[in-house]
């Protein structure tokens, strides 16, 4: 028989069933997709940003550095 102090360390049945239950949740949630405004969200994140006072970005590169 194995001596524990409660607490310290969960045997390996209850581990296996909480790793169980995780992969039960998991699968759920893969299975339910990434919702249609997520999408959206990043479709325009991957957008070039408009500068703020409305004109065209600079695309040159001159390489002046300044």
């Amino acid at each position: 028989m194995e001596t524990r102090l409660p607490g310290t360390t969960l045997g390996s049945d209850i581990q296996a069933k909480i790793g169980q239950h995780l992969r039960a949740m998991y699968d759920d949630v893969v299975r339910q997709g990434v919702p249609d405004r997520f999408l959206d969200l990043l479709s325009r994140l991957d957008e070039p940003a408009a500068p703020k006072d409305g004109s065209a970005p600079d695309t040159r590169n001159d390489g002046g550095g300044r």
